[in-house]
């Protein structure tokens, strides 16, 4: 993945759609999850997961954040969200 593409974990299109039609409404959550699809969908592969799980210990994460993070750190990304969770978390840039 170059420096200039846009990255995403496969749980990220869960936790978008979720959260959106959860908060907001179903029409939003599918214009969310469509717009996640320009995005590479990078692997979760077995050591990816151990990453995660070291993650989730360190920093308190449920499952899905966890993953999210450490594929984020794995390719030397920033994690952009609106997800308060990740606030103080190295890299994450939280949006209000």
């Amino acid at each position: 993945m170059g420096a200039a593409e846009t990255g995403r974990s496969l749980v990220s299109g869960y936790e978008v759609d979720k959260v959106i039609r959860r908060d907001i409404s179903e029409e939003r959550a599918i214009e969310a999850v469509s717009a996640l699809g320009r995005a590479t969908i990078v692997p979760v592969d077995a050591s990816l997961v151990l990453e995660a799980a070291d993650v989730s210990l360190e920093r308190d994460l449920a499952m899905a954040d966890s993953i999210v993070y450490a594929t984020a750190r794995r390719y030397g990304a920033r994690l952009v969200t609106a997800d308060t969770d990740f606030e103080g978390l190295p890299d994450a840039i939280v949006l209000r």
